[in-house]
């Protein structure tokens, strides 16, 4: 921290050295403040673009100065300074101290002897120095006090005239203490003319009159002067003018305007000519601060009228005069200038932080200049001007914030368009601004240096380019610089010309150290490197800051730079090597053309798209290629053989968890990934050429995959000698893995290797059927490989897992162990061992070669138990064996699924599977469920059923809770078949309740007969004493027969229908709703068109099973019943 203080303070004297003029004429504002470009340590020549000068230098003419030469002595040089500059402007603040006026705006109060103090530090004086000008001073003229009061306007002032308005006017004096009281004691009476009867008519000051306004602007200045502040005040009198007028006058007024009479009897009551007073503004000299502006209440004489309105004034101490012995030759700006500078200089010399001066001062500072350029009457502009001057100065040498800059430009720029300056400071100020312009391009050529890309210095950067905008833009720099000035191409030649520069001084820093091709291709590397990053740091940093505040496209301007630079390097290096490339000056090339492989490929980020020259470096590189490739396949095959080497083929753990391939594959993938990784990195620009060396890297990559796969069967055979069986399973689990894991290796290959964007490249040179014969064939032909290895091992562990599914299957066919064992105990056996072997398959194997073997073991287990039900379908507890089959099935089905975890339920519910379960599902049910499914077909196929092709019958049906009656209705039949010999039909229905062992008490019944009639209407109730559980069983239906009667033949079969009770009204929901007594509601009686069907030949397979079923009477006569219908049927004659 000493260090940085000790170097801040020696940067402050340079600077406050370079500050120093030569005489003391009235054009030295140029040489107290030099430009920027006088500073900048550099030729002038050497700072900007040929263009920079050229464009700048038609603008104005920088006007030089004549420094001190080197040869003098220091002392002298500082003895001079003090001379010519330090003692006029120390006199200056002395008299200022001395004669002082007003309170400072700041709320610190400093004592004469503490300003003094400061000031002695800050100029840099002796005591004894101090107490010479401090004598010179007391000696000098004594200023003519005055203040400059500007009455700007007033506001909702009083009306006095007739109209309700006022033609006001002001009067303005300085009355002192004895004048005053002179005043107030040779007055007999009160007088309203205060300021008049107090002071001479020379020293009162009038303003204009306006008329007819209760709001009036004046904005007009007067200077006041007086002689002491000590009891002196300030008048300010506000009168309403009144002129005389004639009778007719006033008579119009009365008769246009009633309600103004009673202004117009008091004007009446007044003197003729007598002004009216609207209100006073007294303020003591003591009380004002240097400057003030301010609306002042306007006080009344009396409590008549206490709200006057009020008036706006600017206040303000000057000197009239001042002694011109102080600074001779000197305006009241230059010195300004030089005491803000040394003031400047002071305060940061005594800081001891290294951060840029924000603008700060000390109270004294900030007092003493406030106070002299109040009492010199310089204007704001004047002020900001000198700021302006003196901050951009120190900016270039001790460092000032850029906000700080920005801010004194705004407010330069904002009194610009308000008032003018004198051609003086015209010139300097066109003269600062020019120099600034040429300082800050000099700075963005030297970008890279000067503000490195960091989160505190690139902001600087865009503070600073946001003040070379703003210069352009600001009105003097436009008016002062006629000549045509383009910031935007400025800045881009500044670029360039820094880019040139910092290209030239990298390549000095890396010239080779020997003239051998090795060392002078790492050279080349090292410095294609140092661009690489640059123009990185220019994308990702440097370019948001330039186009935001410019609007220049930094990446793109250095880019092209490059480009053409390295072009030329590259091209007269690589031209030395032509013919004398071997295997290590390839190697020592890689890393060039990876560089420039990542410079080519920023190119895509360029806003301007047109031919470079390092378009087609590659071709430079042509002939190290095939030793890049053939330098990679040694290194990745010889890495492969040392890793089956020392494979142990056991599984790896990897951070406590198991991996099932062994520590060879994990190796192999390892070793693919940089032959990948190298396709990446050339990314050969060539389609052609690059369609060639992606089928040599994939040709690479298929031998190192099978060599690696032949190595790896060697070493378990080698291996599995020595082992017993258990560890020679467990190795040959391992191997399987690991081919595994190298075939979805190389099924990722295409991916890895962006073939789609290979093949998008090259669509123009390579036809579609060359591309896909030729890189899938190669990856195709390396996974057959792995496909014939996989499917050799899987097939060894499957084979003996199939045999003994078969055994354990064929022991629960045993005719003996139907009656003895149950069904758990007869497929516990099979379980267990599937359960087993499994288990070991399935911690040895990995997911895919697990899957792989389940699906095979399950396919077969299917087809068994298909086979063992087959050769067993006639024996005698085939319902029991089914049963078993069927249980074994579904926990086979649990098994291999294992509760997601194993085969999905896609792969299991095959088409055998279906079938097989479909037929152990038939064969399980009893005989009573065989008709209960039978029924339930039939009521799906009258459901289904479309046309009236043998008829129809119309039925009423109910189902009444309460009593559990079942009414049915049979109202008509309609387009029966004609059955006799006549053309019509005898007809009668049959209702039956099925199935039979739902409802055994219940009787058929049957209609009366409708002779002769193929549209019969019965109109017949019937009534069933039924349970709501007999409806709602499964089957459960109404058989609807209708026949045609015979008397000596047996009846003809018209057709019939099947009626599921449950969707007949009361049955169907099966709830138990009542009225709220306790009673159940009536079911609405529904109608029920229902079509006659006839019953198909052979239809049901469950008909040939119960016919199978031998012992219940019941069920014989049901099949016996559904025959003798097949046989009635008209569709057994039907295709």
């Amino acid at each position: 921290m000493q260090l940085q203080f000790w170097l801040k303070a020696l940067l402050v004297r340079r600077f406050s050295a370079s500050m120093s003029t030569q005489g003391e004429t009235t054009s030295s504002a140029g040489h107290l403040l030099q430009t920027p470009q006088q500073n900048t340590g550099l030729p002038r020549g050497k700072q900007l673009s040929p263009g920079n000068v050229r464009k700048l230098g038609q603008t104005r003419k920088i006007r030089h100065r004549r420094d001190f030469t080197d040869e003098e002595n220091p002392e002298e040089k500082a003895r001079q300074r003090k001379d010519l500059e330090l003692t006029p402007l120390y006199k200056e603040l002395l008299y200022t101290i001395a004669h002082k006026m007003g309170k400072g705006s700041s709320t610190q109060v400093f004592t004469d002897s503490q300003l003094h103090q400061y000031i002695k530090e800050a100029l840099t004086m002796t005591q004894a120095e101090h107490k010479a000008l401090t004598a010179k001073v007391d000696k000098c003229e004594p200023p003519i006090y005055c203040l400059m009061a500007t009455v700007k306007e007033a506001k909702d002032i009083l009306g006095k005239d007739v109209s309700g308005l006022s033609d006001p006017y002001c009067l303005l004096t300085i009355l002192e203490d004895e004048e005053e009281r002179r005043t107030r004691r040779s007055r007999a009476k009160a007088s309203k003319y205060v300021v008049k009867d107090a002071v001479s008519d020379d020293k009162i000051y009038q303003t204009d009159i306006k008329k007819q306004t209760l709001n009036p602007i004046w904005n007009q200045t007067f200077t006041l002067e007086f002689e002491e502040m000590l009891g002196a005040s300030f008048h300010l009198e506000m009168w309403d003018k009144d002129e005389e007028v004639s009778l007719t006058q006033k008579l119009e007024e009365i008769t246009t305007n009633f309600t103004s009479l009673s202004r117009i009897i008091k004007e009446a009551k007044k003197e003729k000519g007598t002004d009216d007073f609207l209100g006073k503004v007294v303020i003591k000299l003591q009380d004002l601060h240097c400057t003030e502006d301010n609306w002042y209440i306007l006080e009344p004489r009396t409590e008549t009228y206490p709200n006057r309105g009020q008036c706006h004034l600017n206040l303000k101490f000057i000197h009239k005069t001042r002694d011109d012995t102080l600074s001779p030759g000197r305006s009241a700006y230059i010195n300004y200038c030089g005491i803000l500078q040394q003031f400047v200089l002071s305060y940061i010399s005594k800081q001891k932080s290294t951060a840029p001066w924000k603008g700060e001062l000390c109270g004294e500072a900030q007092m003493l200049l406030e106070h002299y350029a109040t009492q010199n009457d310089l204007s704001p502009f004047l002020q900001d001007l000198a700021k302006w001057v003196a901050y951009s100065k120190l900016y270039q040498s001790i460092g000032v914030d850029s906000s700080l800059l920005l801010q004194q430009l705004t407010c330069v720029e904002y009194h610009w368009h308000q008032q003018s300056l004198p051609h003086q400071q015209k010139q300097e100020l066109g003269d600062s601004l020019h120099g600034f312009l040429h300082y800050g391009l000099h700075l963005v050529s030297k970008y890279r240096d000067v503000f490195p890309p960091t989160s505190s210095e690139t902001p600087k950067l865009h503070m600073l380019l946001r003040i070379l905008v703003q210069i352009c833009k600001t009105q003097a720099f436009q008016k002062m610089n006629p000549a045509d000035f383009e910031l935007h191409d400025e800045v881009a030649d500044a670029v360039q010309t820094g880019t040139q520069e910092w290209f030239t001084n990298k390549k000095g820093l890396h010239q080779p150290m020997t003239k051998e091709l090795p060392e002078i291709i790492n050279a080349l590397s090292r410095l294609i490197d140092e661009v690489r990053d640059d123009i990185k740091i220019n994308k990702d940093v440097w370019n948001r800051t330039f186009v935001s505040a410019v609007q220049v496209d930094v990446f793109t301007e250095v880019y092209e730079k490059f480009d053409s630079l390295l072009a030329t390097e590259v091209r007269e290096t690589l031209s030395q090597m032509e013919g004398r490339i071997d295997q290590n000056l390839a190697n020592s090339l890689f890393p060039v053309y990876l560089s420039l492989q990542a410079i080519r490929k920023e190119k895509a980020f360029l806003q301007k798209r047109g031919l470079l020259k390092l378009t087609n470096f590659h071709v430079s590189f042509r002939e190290a290629q095939p030793y890049w490739l053939n330098q990679m396949f040694n290194t990745t095959m010889n890495r492969v053989e040392r890793a089956v080497k020392v494979d142990q083929l056991q599984p790896l753990h990897s951070g406590g968890t198991l991996v099932k391939h062994s520590s060879s594959a994990v190796d192999l993938v390892a070793c693919i990934q940089p032959v990948c990784d190298l396709w990446e990195q050339m990314s050969w620009p060539d389609p052609e050429e690059a369609f060639m060396l992606m089928v040599k890297i994939t040709e690479d990559v298929c031998k190192i995959v099978v060599t690696y796969c032949h190595s790896l069967k060697e070493r378990v055979r080698m291996l599995a000698e020595n082992s017993d069986h258990g560890s020679a399973i467990n190795m040959l689990c391992v191997v399987v893995n690991d081919l595994e894991y190298l075939r979805s290796v190389l099924a990722r290959l295409p991916t890895k290797l962006n073939w789609a964007g290979l093949r998008e490249r090259t669509q123009h040179v390579i036809g579609e059927s060359q591309f896909h014969n030729t890189l899938p064939s190669q990856v195709q032909q390396a996974q057959g490989v792995l496909d014939r290895e996989i499917r050799s091992a899987l097939d060894t562990l499957s084979k003996k897992l199939n045999t003994d599914i078969e055994i354990y299957v064929r022991g629960m066919s045993t005719r003996k162990r139907i009656p003895s064992q149950s069904t758990e105990d007869a497929v516990t056996p099979l379980m267990r061992y599937l359960e087993k072997e499994l288990h070991y398959m399935n911690e040895n194997l990995v997911e895919e070669n697990f899957n792989s073997l389940l699906t095979p073991l399950w396919n077969n287990s299917v087809k068994i138990i298909h086979q063992m039900a087959a050769e067993h379908s006639e024996q005698d507890g085939l319902m029991i064996f089914s049963q078993r089959l069927l249980y074994t099935l579904q926990c086979l089905e649990q098994c291999f699924h294992g509760e997601g975890n194993g085969l999905s339920l896609n792969t299991l519910h095959s088409d055998d599977y279906k079938s097989l379960k479909a037929y152990l599902t038939q064969y399980s049910l009893s005989n009573h469920q065989l008709v209960e499914k039978f029924l339930e077909g039939k009521i799906w196929e009258q459901r289904v059923i479309a046309g009236e092709k043998y008829g129809a019958i119309t039925l009423l049906a109910s189902y009444n809770r309460s009593d559990q009656r079942l009414r049915v209705e049979v109202l008509n039949a309609v387009n029966l078949l004609p059955m006799d010999s006549n053309g019509l039909s005898d007809p009668y229905v049959q209702l039956c309740l099925e199935p039979f062992h739902t409802f055994p008490l219940i009787e058929p019944c049957c209609t009366q007969i409708k002779s002769c009639d193929l549209n019969p209407l019965f109109d017949e109730a019937f009534e069933f004493l039924v349970g709501l559980d007999q409806c709602q069983s499964p089957g459960a239906c109404l058989v609807v027969t209708v026949l045609d009667h015979d008397t000596l033949t047996t009846d003809d079969f018209e057709g019939e229908a099947f009626l599921s009770l449950k969707d007949i009204p009361g049955v169907a929901g099966g709830g138990e709703e009542t009225d709220g007594l306790g009673f159940h509601p009536d079911a609405p009686i529904a109608q029920m068109r229902l079509p006659l069907i006839h019953p198909k030949d052979n239809e049901s397979s469950i008909l040939k099973l119960l016919e199978s079923r031998k012992g219940e009477r019941e069920i014989q006569a049901f099949v016996k019943k559904r025959r003798q219908r097949q046989k009635q049927s008209k569709e057994r004659c039907q295709p």
